[in-house]
């Protein structure tokens, strides 16, 4: 990260100030209105406005998380995104401990609640306050449904009022952090005068966004970053709120089922939008299997049940399952089975059930 932005990332500002000369609570009045109303459900009644960080008409602005200070449970009115550039910072979703580290990326919408761990002068977190609105760019640049375009759709529809996390252990992924240092310093370098005439020192803003060419660029910088976290889509937390590695698998598993003759890698990737690796990946990860295995047993089972089940000929039914080169087949069934093909035919054609 460029050496000016670390510096003006890492100043503490008149709020943390106050936490380090003694006081133990959050300054409830930077977040929100005083008497705020509770939340509808009674469940939560600290909800960050949006009003007290964004200019009337805009998008988006970044804040510094306030270190040396323990956030109580609260949500927001707004989409928060928050980008480690230091240290670490500790959340709790749900009666769950998530731990991000430098590099790493949270999305939350407006439905989670959650509290945050005391951060020290080394864990520096930039929050993005972003309205849905924000949003419609990144989303047309979505092009088949995947973890990110539904996250998007969930916030634009704005009727579900389900809690959505998405959380990816990005470290070193340099093409991401460097789009978000980008937007983070356009964003920070843009009002830096402005800030001032704002009282920074009550709401540690780091920076507003203008309607102007930075905000198109910041919406394109954004659906940038996405398209890029669909290619890691396997650095998305177990303890997220979606688990999207079961959705591509499973499907991959459906899909397998029923094209095992012709099914590829291939296609899966290119229905979920990933790369061959990625895909690969998740599908080891939850199975313990590659999709060639996967595939492969699927194929023998087919095989199984055609030679005790029917007459059709050893080649026919290797044809049938996919296999055009025959001695391949019987390589491999032997080398599974134990025996060749017609031997297996004999040796079980009486059977009640197949044997796999």
């Amino acid at each position: 990260m460029d050496e000016w932005l670390m510096q003006k990332i890492q100043e503490i500002t008149v709020e943390e100030q106050a936490y380090l000369d003694g006081r133990t609570q959050v300054e409830k009045n930077v977040y929100q209105y005083s008497g705020a109303r509770t939340l509808s459900d009674g469940s939560c009644q600290f909800e960050v406005d949006s009003q007290l960080f964004l200019k009337k008409g805009k998008l988006i602005t970044v804040r510094h998380h306030s270190r040396f200070v323990e956030f109580p449970i609260h949500q927001h009115n707004y989409i928060e995104i928050m980008y480690v550039c230091m240290g670490e910072i500790t959340h709790y979703i749900d009666g769950k401990e998530l731990v991000m580290r430098q590099g790493d990326m949270l999305l939350m919408n407006q439905h989670v609640k959650h509290r945050i761990k005391r951060a020290g002068a080394g864990d520096i977190g930039i929050n993005f306050i972003v309205l849905p609105e924000f949003f419609d760019i990144p989303f047309q640049m979505m092009r088949k449904q995947n973890v990110i375009a539904d996250f998007l759709a969930g916030i634009l529809r704005q009727n579900n009022p389900i809690p959505q996390y998405l959380n990816f252990r990005l470290q070193g992924k340099k093409e991401i952090s460097n789009l978000m240092e980008n937007m983070i310093a356009s964003l920070v370098n843009e009002n830096a005068v402005s800030e001032e005439k704002h009282h920074p020192e009550k709401t540690g803003v780091l920076g507003r966004l203008d309607i102007n060419n930075e905000d198109v660029i910041n919406q394109y910088s954004m659906g940038l970053v996405f398209l890029y976290l669909i290619n890691y889509i396997d650095t998305l937390s177990d303890n997220s709120s979606h688990s999207y590695e079961d959705i591509v698998v499973q499907s991959a598993m459906k899909y397998i089922d029923s094209h095992y003759r012709t099914a590829s890698l291939g296609y899966i990737a290119d229905d979920f939008q990933l790369s061959f690796p990625t895909v690969s990946r998740m599908i080891k990860k939850v199975t313990g299997f590659t999709f060639q295995q996967l595939l492969m047993r699927k194929r023998f089972q087919k095989a199984v049940m055609f030679l005790v089940e029917t007459e059709l000929p050893v080649e026919e039914i290797a044809a049938n399952i996919g296999y055009e080169n025959h001695s391949y087949f019987y390589r491999q069934f032997k080398a599974r089975y134990g025996v060749t093909p017609n031997q297996y035919r004999k040796m079980h054609k009486n059977d009640e059930a197949i044997k796999f």
